[in-house]
């Protein structure tokens, strides 16, 4: 909800030139405090007002901004000014900035930002998407192991300010391979004459350049790291991950398996700035591929249509049978890709899982199965015919002999006996085959679980029917 208790003073000021309440307004909050009352403005205020902070300042405000303003502003600002802005701008930042700039602008503003940060940008945007190479900044703490204590502060005292963090200091070599890790509180605490290769610590966390987002979240969360360094194949440090970025990965990978489940691609800005074109294709191929798993659910039913015609009543559970099924696969499929997302369930654990899942399937089938043949006992007694005069087999059971309508509904408990533990192994093993063909496990979503089962669905019931019935 933006908020607007500042916005008719900060127009007014604007429409004054009134540069000393403007800079005090810029100055005396925090930086995410002063974007949040800046969220009313247009781009074109928004950045008027920019103006009158300092660069550093300016830059830390702007990167509060929601991704829709910065486009805008950079965009549509003065070159040259934009230019100095984004290379104040973190590293990691500004690479994902410009990922959503119009490439012919983007290819103007570059020859305006300095040799040193575009050279920087060019380097890290070279990391494919979902990379930590992607993710890391190559603003850090970086000491030759060779270095005293004191040399070692005064090295950090003199970049402080240029690096994202100073918590942790990371040593290398003349080659910069990655030798150990250092924290400036050791460093504080040491005697000046010490070396700092004798105070790091030589087993480090880190991750590869080209790792997935994923497991670089898994390693921040499972060391309790700040951040983490990031190697290239020959183990030179080339950037670091740090643990706000991290928050960043998750909440974006909880989004995206969160539109996965629901069989949506993912979206790339927010659903209010989603085009509907865009949000239609995203909607509509999943959909379509739905749509054709429904089909194969039609054709099965279809092939026993003889069996519904004979034994009219069976149609009636149709929809109990493939909603119990379905709901039981995506249950396992959800535990499961939830259990692989925090690291509980490896492709190493598939038989623990599916010995678990099986118990489970016949434990929750045989639930299934009583409360099935209760509902159906039920049902067939009060079934008659739409047309009085025509007498059907499952009227005549239903009045003359109930032990026959315990028999008829013996079919909806046998196939729900069946088929949950067909659904749970279906639900549970999809993600776990998907994850070994390096696919994301979340692509197995839940209709697409669903309406795979459906069709087991069918078969089971209808089989079941025909060899008690027929």
């Amino acid at each position: 909800m933006t908020n607007t208790l500042y916005l008719p003073e900060i127009r007014e000021m604007l429409a004054e030139n009134n540069a000393a309440e403007l800079k005090e307004f810029c100055t005396a909050l925090h930086p995410a405090r002063t974007a949040e009352f800046m969220e009313g403005l247009t781009p074109q205020e928004a950045w008027a007002v920019l103006q009158y902070a300092d660069l550093p300042l300016r830059a830390e405000v702007f990167g509060f901004f929601d991704e829709e303003m910065q486009v805008e502003i950079v965009e549509t600002a003065d070159p040259t000014q934009v230019a100095s802005l984004i290379a104040e701008m973190p590293p990691d930042d500004r690479v994902d900035l410009l990922a959503q700039v119009e490439p012919a602008i983007v290819e103007k503003l570059m020859t305006l930002i300095p040799t040193a940060e575009r050279r920087d940008i060019m380097r890290l945007s070279a990391y494919p998407e979902g990379t930590a190479g992607a993710e890391m900044t190559s603003e850090f703490a970086r000491l030759e192991e060779g270095l005293s204590v004191q040399e070692a502060i005064n090295e950090v005292r003199r970049k402080a300010e240029e690096l994202e963090t100073i918590y942790y200091l990371y040593v290398v070599d003349q080659e910069d391979h990655l030798r150990g890790l250092v924290s400036f509180r050791q460093l504080l605490t040491a005697k000046p004459n010490a070396r700092v290769d004798e105070l790091m610590e030589r087993d480090i966390v880190s991750v590869n350049a080209t790792d997935d987002r994923e497991a670089v979240a898994e390693k921040v969360e499972r060391y309790d790291l700040l951040a983490i360094p990031v190697v290239d194949n020959e183990y030179c440090l080339v950037g670091i991950i740090t643990h706000d970025d991290v928050i960043d990965v998750v909440r974006a990978e909880a989004a995206e398996d969160a539109y996965r489940s629901a069989a949506v691609a993912p979206l790339t800005t927010g659903y209010l700035e989603t085009s509907i074109v865009s949000l239609t294709w995203k909607r509509g191929i999943w959909l379509a591929i739905l749509f054709v798993e429904a089909l194969f659910t039609t054709f099965a039913l279809r092939s026993y249509d003889w069996v519904t015609i004979t034994v009219p009543w069976l149609i009636l559970f149709v929809p109990l049978v493939i909603s119990t099924g379905g709901n039981t696969g995506n249950q396992s499929a959800t535990l499961v890709i939830t259990g692989m997302s925090t690291g509980n369930i490896s492709l190493r654990d598939w038989w623990r899982v599916v010995r678990r899942e099986l118990m489970l399937g016949v434990l929750l089938g045989a639930l299934m199965g009583i409360l099935g043949f209760l509902a159906a006992t039920g049902t067939l007694i009060a079934y008659t015919p739409h047309d009085p005069g025509v007498a059907t087999p499952v009227a005549a059971e239903a009045t003359a002999a109930p032990v026959c309508v315990w028999h008829s509904a013996s079919v909806v408990m046998l196939t729900l006996f069946l088929l949950v533990p067909c659904g749970t192994l279906c639900g549970a093993t999809l993600p776990l085959v998907f994850r070994r063909l390096g696919l994301d496990p979340a692509l197995m979503s839940n209709p697409v679980v669903a309406s795979m089962i459906d069709v087991v669905g069918i078969v089971i019931y209808m089989n079941v029917a025909l060899w008690v019935l027929l």
